[in-house]
């Protein structure tokens, strides 16, 4: 442990969600990891308790004025918090859903390009490609001397429109240059032709003439912003002092970092907005089946009755154009489908085609309806202009080692790393850029150094930030963290390994302890072993979960842990007394597989798979290997396709072979289980049609008139009408974010007086939906039907949430257990593919064995499994590993090992099979 003079974190009387009245001391600069069961009060200790309290008092530091657009923070339940710095909080969920996010934008790295691009970029015309200079005297001399040495040059400039010869004549020019007349002398009288140059001087090109050409080149530049130097009877150069390309003369202004940023109106592009892409009108969304024809209904919009004449106009349109109504689209020639899309020239519906006729609902796109009908048939498609660079062509043609800063940005980060290295460096720019430079090149090195070695080598800065995982978003918020430098700061992560391959995991460790290093202290929620071990303390919560956790079960350092802690059960699994054994599963014989030949999506390549049913399939590999690609994108998606005519984007594949052999495919994935908080646990597994039937049975209830439906949030009646059955109004600030408050008509219980007052075993509704799974499971004992599936909930580890908690505050892992929890409760739930990903995120190691014995009662009933894993005790389990990689992005896509664990583990050339050697070795 890191020794330190300053006195620790003290919590005192923690009594936040289920803590249990806790007292808890966390030494200043230490590598702290707070540990238990999923829902022991590892996230009210850290988050609810200790960084709402950081965030309170930094809040109230801050002015009136400043305070009066930031939320109100509540105290926490807790006596007081001694000797708390300011905290920050990075969570494993990505909440940014902003299209102009970027990777690069997020971590700062993009804002130091553009420093750099502006400082030291090559400017290049986008028209003709060559490099633009800025001229001075004495580079053209230099230019002169190596092209036209010996040769006889004629040196002069452009005069202003309103110049007169006797101005000239004032100022020493005697001679002017025009292409018919050559060099002719003027005097007073002269009148100067329409288009013509002024001689400064007429020179040979020799060594011994340079300070001449440059005395006289400077005269110019005096007179004029343009120059032209003409050697022998060639054609006439031009020189600018500005930056301008000496092929087509175009001129630049200097680069500056506005004009490199998608984000600003001076460097996004204009087509696009500086998003990369448009939406259009989609021709296979409008035409989805083109087995039909026109008369028959092939243009999908036009086939509701409401767009009957657009039809109508349509066939007149093909007829007048000698093109069969009644022929198949896809047997139609292509000038003919262009007819049917564009029209032949004239306006309106009907003789503008199909884009006609969208052009005209979006005359009107401010219509909420017109809004919704376009976003059906548009899709996005790259920028004409920009190419999905989203800057302009301008900024786009700056470039460093020859890439623009869009092409770095398309860069793997691990790619981005070897670019930038000094060794690179020194070949692409010169001493005096690299210094100028040095500030911005610093700060890019170190952060994208920072990003490969949290294992994100295979990201691209363009990727969008909303599309990263939960993990990946965290890891880039600490990489960006790292660089900032802070000190004295107190750093809350709730699980860094999420996502991350047991490879990564040490270079994660690494980056936690070079912050601690720093003078900073660090709380980590985590469950993984390996990052445990290595951490300086440990406060371990539970025993167990909801009600029945929130207590201390050990703090202290970590090496003694399992020495002292007998009820821990993080020290028993580490002590190896507790361990996750493999299934005894008897093979079936004839139980089939599905093949998948040639999946090249994203960085798959072209790769043929066998997937066995009926039994737990893993799939593993580092971060970016291509898992998500080939089970998500490629066989998810296509066999949705094929069984039950889905829509999804099936990724790339020749072809899947059995699909036959089942009869569904579930995707178990870690969205939200409903998007409004009258979504919640109890109703997605449809328990809470048999609470209502309970509670409307009552003698209560039959007195007020109250039936089953009277019970229910999502129907009027027995609701609150003010809050519509949520428990909270939205209030709208006009410019700033709405605000939620708790509904004052039902004080948040969501039901009407009437239905409050109704009580089942002295308990109304909304103690009820208060009541953790567990407390439920006790209170309705002797009703089979709401036990039978709340038990389920209780197999998966989460009976410590509450019935009636909002889908909207489940995370990723909760969601995803409660949907296994339904998929057991199916009647029909036999020969389906589950697909689950990653669904060891946030459980211990004792939640994991839970959750084993679940999916194996999914497999027993004859079903198959597939999991994207990284966890080594759940990859132990499985009865056939696929190992993807070797690496991640174009390093991966390949399968390294593939076979039972115990020949995954034998294979020295896969990254997981190490791992996994060493797990089969302990004595189990």
């Amino acid at each position: 442990m890191a020794k330190t003079s300053k006195p620790p974190l003290v919590v005192k009387g923690a009594r936040e969600n289920n803590l249990k009245n806790i007292n808890v001391e966390i030494p200043t600069g230490s590598f702290t990891v707070v540990t238990g069961l999923s829902g022991s009060g590892k996230s009210s200790l850290a988050v609810d308790t200790i960084h709402s309290e950081s965030m309170r008092k930094y809040i109230q530091c801050l002015s009136t004025y400043t305070r009066q657009f930031l939320d109100r923070a509540a105290r926490p339940d807790v006596d007081a918090i001694e000797n708390l710095p300011p905290s920050i909080s990075i969570e494993n969920r990505n909440r940014i859903q902003n299209n102009r996010s970027t990777l690069g934008t997020t971590t700062e790295i993009y804002d130091y390009l553009r420093l750099l691009f502006s400082s030291v970029g090559k400017v290049f015309c986008p028209d003709c490609g060559e490099e633009a200079n800025k001229h001075s005297p004495e580079s053209i001399a230099k230019t002169l001397l190596l092209s036209g040495k010996d040769e006889n040059a004629l040196i002069f400039f452009a005069p202003s429109k309103d110049e007169t010869a006797q101005r000239l004549l004032k100022r020493g020019f005697l001679r002017l240059f025009t292409e018919k007349e050559d060099v002719f002398k003027i005097d007073k009288n002269t009148e100067l032709p329409p288009e013509y140059g002024v001689v400064v001087d007429r020179i040979k090109i020799t060594k011994k003439s340079r300070a001449r050409m440059i005395e006289s080149l400077e005269t110019a530049f005096r007179e004029s912003e343009t120059i032209c130097v003409r050697t022998g009877n060639g054609k006439p150069l031009s020189f600018t002092q500005d930056l301008s390309c000496a092929k087509c003369g175009q001129v630049f202004s200097k680069p500056y970092p506005s004009m490199f940023s998608f984000n600003s109106p001076n460097g996004a592009c204009g087509n696009c907005n500086g998003f990369g892409n448009t939406l259009e009108i989609d021709r296979s969304l409008v035409i989805p089946d083109d087995s039909k024809s026109l008369r028959g209904g092939a243009v999908e919009p036009f086939a509701r009755l409401s767009f009957g004449f657009a039809r109508r106009k349509l066939v007149e349109l093909a007829e007048k154009n000698e093109v069969d109504p009644d022929t198949p689209f896809s047997k139609l020639k292509q000038k003919e489908k262009d007819l049917v899309f564009q029209g032949d020239g004239s306006v309106g519906v009907a003789r503008g085609g199909v884009e006609g006729f969208f052009k005209k609902i979006a005359q009107k796109i401010y219509k909420v309806q017109n809004r919704v009908f376009l976003s059906r048939y548009r899709s996005a498609r790259v920028c004409d202009e920009c190419g999905g660079k989203r800057i302009r062509p301008f900024a786009a043609a700056v470039k460093i080692g020859g890439h623009g800063i869009s092409e770095l940005c398309e860069m793997p980060v691990g790619e981005l790393v070897e670019f930038f290295s000094e060794k690179s460096l020194s070949k692409i720019l010169s001493k005096n850029e690299i210094k100028l430079a040095a500030d911005a090149l610093k700060e890019v090195q170190d952060r994208c150094r920072f990003l490969d070695d949290v294992g994100l080598e295979y990201l691209t800065l363009s990727r969008l930030t909303r599309t990263l995982s939960g993990g990946e978003s965290q890891r880039a918020a600490l990489a960006c963290q790292i660089g900032s430098g802070l000190t004295e700061t107190l750093y809350i992560l709730d699980e860094p390994s999420v996502g991350l391959h047991p490879r990564d995991t040490r270079n994660m460790v690494s980056i936690i302890k070079r912050i601690k290093e720093k003078g900073n202290t660090l709380i980590v929620v985590e469950h993984d072993p390996d990052i445990i071990k290595e951490s300086d303390y440990i406060v371990e919560l539970g025993r167990e979960t909801g009600e029945n956790g929130g207590k201390i079960v050990y703090q202290g350092a970590a090496g003694k842990l399992v020495s002292c802690a007998r009820d821990s059960y993080t020290g028993l699994y580490l002590s190896g007394e507790k361990s996750i054994s493999a299934p005894r599963r008897n093979k079936k014989k004839g139980a089939g597989k599905i093949t998948v030949i040639g999946a090249a999506e994203n960085n798959l390549k072209n790769m043929d798979v066998s997937i066995p049913l009926e039994t737990l399939v893993c799939v593993t590999g580092v971060s970016g290997s291509g898992k998500s690609s080939l089970i998500k994108d490629v066989l998810h998606n296509n066999l949705a396709n094929a069984l039950y005519g889905e829509n999804f984007t099936a990724g790339k594949c020749e072809k899947i072979i059995g699909s036959e052999t089942v009869r569904d495919v579930v995707m178990l994935d870690q969205l939200p289980i409903g998007k409004n908080s009258r979504s919640n646990p109890v109703t997605y597994i449809k328990a809470y049609d048999s609470i209502r039937k309970l509670m409307a049975s009552s003698a209560g209830a039959k007195e007020n008139g109250l039936t089953q439906s009277d019970f229910s949030f999502n129907i009027a009646g027995g609701r609150c009408d003010a809050c519509e059955g949520e428990g909270i109004q939205k209030i709208e600030m006009l410019f700033l974010a709405d605000v939620s408050v708790v509904c004052p008509e039902c004080e948040g219980k969501r039901f009407k007086t009437a239905v409050l007052e109704t009580k089942f075993r002295d308990k109304n509704i909304d103690d009820v939906l208060n009541m953790t799974v567990s407390e439920a499971a006790g209170f309705f004992s002797d009703s089979s039907p709401v036990v039978k599936k709340l038990n389920g909930l209780l197999d998966v580890g989460l009976g410590y949430l509450r019935l009636g908690q909002p889908a909207t505050t489940l995370s990723g892992g909760e969601a995803q257990r409660i949907k296994i929890v339904r998929e057991l409760s199916r009647k029909d739930g036999k020969n389906i593919l589950y697909i689950l990903d990653e669904p060891s995120i946030g459980l211990h190691m004792e939640d994991v064995r839970k959750l084993l014995s679940v999916l194996e009662e999914l497999i027993s009933a004859g079903n198959s499994v597939v999991v994207i894993e990284h966890n080594p005790e759940i990859i132990k389990t499985a009865e056939h590993i696929i190992d993807l990689g070797p690496g991640g992005g174009e390093n991966g896509g390949k399968i390294v090992a593939e076979g039972t664990p115990e020949q995954v583990a034998e294979n020295k050339k896969s990254e997981t099979g190490k791992f996994l050697k060493l797990l089969l070795e302990k004595p189990q």
